[in-house]
C-alpha cells in the first residue's frame, strides 16, 4: 500500500461513504460491484472514485470491478472499523445530547465512552448509558481512560480552555462543532464542522441547479 501522506484530504474524506455504502452490499450478499455503481450510490464520479482507489494500489481490475469483501476488508483496516475507539463527548446542550443518543455502534467501532459537562443536574449521572462528570475532572479521566480523540460541542467563549485542557490530557483529535477556530500544537489533529457553512453550501447547489 502507498504512504498515506500522499492521499489528498479529499479522497480521505470520501472512503466513510464507499465504506458504508458496501457495507449494505455485504448485508445483501452482493459479491461483485463496478466503480459506476459505487458512483451512483454515494453520488461520486466514476472516475474520482477509480482515481481514490488508484492511491491504495491495484483493488480492482479493468473490466471485473471490485469484489465486495475484498475491498470492506481493506477499507475496515484504513478506517480503523477492525477495533473499537473511545471517544470523549464535551458538552451536553442540545448537539451534545443528540450525539451522544446517535447509535454509533450500529454502523462503526465508535463508542462515547465518556462525557463532560458542568450541569449540575447532569454531572455525576448516566446518560444513554454515559458516564459524565464535571469538566474539572476531564484530564483525570481522558488520561485514565486512554482516550485520544474529543468531539468538542461548548460554547464559543469556552472551546479554547476546553481544548487547552484536552491538550494537557494527551487528545491527538478534537472533532469541533464549536463556532470558533482553535489553537492546538501541530500534533493534534483538529477537524472543524461548522453547521451553518455546511447548510449555506447545500442552499448555494440547490439553487444553482434550479
Amino acid at each position: 500500500m502507498k504512504e498515506t501522506s500522499y492521499i489528498p484530504q479529499a479522497t480521505i474524506n470520501r472512503l466513510p461513504a464507499y465504506y458504508r455504502y458496501l457495507m449494505s452490499l455485504d448485508a445483501a450478499g452482493l459479491t461483485r460491484v463496478s466503480s459506476g455503481e459505487i458512483a451512483k450510490a454515494v453520488q461520486v464520479d466514476s472516475a474520482t472514485i477509480r482515481r481514490d482507489f488508484s492511491y491504495f494500489g491495484a483493488l480492482g481490475k479493468r473490466g471485473y470491478g471490485y469484489e465486495v469483501q475484498s475491498l470492506l476488508t481493506f477499507l475496515t483496516k484504513i478506517l480503523n472499523q477492525d477495533k473499537l475507539t473511545k471517544v470523549a463527548l464535551i458538552g451536553l446542550g442540545n448537539l451534545g445530547n443528540a450525539l451522544l443518543n446517535y447509535q454509533f455502534h450500529k454502523s462503526n467501532n465508535t463508542r462515547i465512552a465518556v462525557a463532560f459537562d458542568v450541569k449540575e443536574e447532569v454531572v455525576d449521572t448516566i446518560q444513554a448509558g454515559v458516564p459524565v462528570y464535571h469538566i474539572d475532572k476531564l484530564v483525570q479521566q481522558l488520561e485514565l481512560l486512554k482516550i485520544e480523540i474529543a468531539i468538542l460541542t461548548v460554547p464559543g467563549d469556552q472551546a479554547q480552555a476546553v481544548t487547552d485542557q484536552l491538550v494537557a490530557s494527551g487528545i491527538k483529535g478534537i472533532l469541533n462543532f464549536s463556532p470558533v477556530p482553535l489553537v492546538t500544537p501541530e500534533k493534534v489533529r483538529v477537524q472543524n464542522v461548522n453547521l451553518t457553512h455546511e447548510l449555506q453550501t447545500l442552499i448555494y447547489f440547490l439553487d444553482l441547479y434550479q
